[in-house]
């Protein structure tokens, strides 16, 4: 073992390790762990390693000291691991101990070169902190030199989070000619600017972006903003989305919180456009919670705040079957949404056969039936469905 103690307390002395990884237990009973990784952190500015033991369904992390680090990793190569990957920017050394604790150190070419002390390695965001975005200077999330305030940290958050799920449809979208966006009840429209800002500014793509909302004031401040911004081509209008016809062809519907079948209205609008892509984060599902019924139900729906949390669920369940049937891929997806609230079911749909259409059918109409429920969905786009 003498090889194996000068090896690790010379890596470490010299602070060279980038990374190491032990693994292949010497017998299983009584490990809680299958293996270790160990890497440099700077806490405090004192230099640690940190040992992330993995377990069947967690991780736990120790930090120790860079001079006890030493001991502890040789221990556990010498108790508990038969194999072990030490990663430095000269080279990569692997250690092999056998069952009769001979070691074997094996010298490779390097995999990495350099060394992360982050304790927390940083997020990678759609919008990154330290150069300042003119939209988020404007609504007051970042300042004129590109820090985000302490206070609007979790909304800086809430819009890359955002543009994470715009940015993987982009692919969905369609290219060589303007992409034309409309933004259903987008209230102060944190969400449209960086929409915008994301697609025109960061990835050059010619479009037109369009929000609506009731809100007369809220639109004309809308307005202003994207004039003062030069967003040339971003224009907010007031209107219900009922009535709303201006457009013959849409290509991407958002629509955030719009209330009940509000929903729903945006999205038969969107399916009628053929859009390719929608996303909508539904607010106060009220339309089923009077109808959903079954005895077999009652010790769920005889509870007032279960009934609403069900149907509420329930209501979503049902948007993504019917868009699943109407020529969408639909995925269900976490969104912490912009007002901190509870509704944080994000829908994503784009254009793609999601399976046998006949079979989403059955699904579908067993699932209504057992409910006992006719959702507004279904009676708005009645003509592009089958029939019972």
């Amino acid at each position: 073992m003498e090889s194996l103690h000068k090896l690790i307390h010379q890596l470490m002395n010299n602070s060279t390790i980038i990374m190491a990884s032990l693994s292949q237990l010497r017998k299983k009973e009584g490990i809680p762990y299958t293996k270790v990784q160990i890497k440099p952190v700077e806490l405090k500015k004192d230099l640690y390693y940190q040992f992330s033991y993995y377990e069947s369904n967690k991780v736990v992390h120790k930090n120790v000291l860079a001079e006890e680090a030493a001991q502890v990793m040789e221990e556990l190569l010498e108790q508990t691991f038969r194999q072990g990957i030490i990663c430095t920017p000269d080279a990569d050394y692997q250690i092999l101990v056998s069952k009769k604790y001979k070691v074997s150190i094996l010298t490779k070419s390097p995999t990495k070169s350099e060394v992360d002390l982050s304790h927390n390695r940083k997020k990678q965001y759609v919008l990154e902190e330290g150069q300042p975005i003119p939209f988020l200077v404007e609504l007051g999330i970042m300042n004129d030199q590109g820090k985000v305030l302490a206070r609007k940290y979790d909304k800086f958050k809430q819009i890359n989070r955002f543009l994470e799920m715009v940015e993987d449809v982009l692919p969905n979208l369609p290219e060589g000619r303007p992409l034309t966006i409309l933004d259903f009840g987008c209230g102060k429209s944190y969400l449209t600017f960086a929409l915008y800002h994301y697609l025109a500014i960061q990835e050059k793509r010619p479009l037109n972006v369009v929000g609506l909302d009731l809100k007369s004031d809220v639109i004309e401040h809308c307005n202003n903003l994207a004039n003062k911004l030069a967003y040339s081509n971003l224009k907010f209008l007031v209107g219900d989305i009922v009535d709303y016809n201006e457009l013959d062809k849409v290509d991407m519907v958002v629509t955030l919180h719009a209330c009940d079948t509000a929903t729903d209205a945006a999205l038969e609008k969107a399916i009628r456009w053929d859009a390719s892509v929608i996303l909508s984060v539904p607010c106060c599902q009220h339309e089923l919670f009077s109808q959903v019924k079954n005895p077999v139900l009652d010790p769920l729906l005889s509870h007032g705040i279960l009934k609403e949390r069900f149907s509420a669920l329930a209501t979503d369940a049902v948007r993504a079957k019917l868009l699943d049937l109407m020529g969408y891929r639909t995925q269900l997806l976490e969104f912490i949404d912009m007002e901190h609230t509870p509704k944080n079911i994000l829908i994503r749909a784009v254009k793609g056969e999601s399976g046998d259409r006949t079979q989403l059918w059955k699904e579908y109409t067993e699932f209504r039936d057992f409910l006992h429920i006719s959702p507004y969905l279904e009676k708005v786009c009645g003509d592009l469905l089958p029939s019972d």
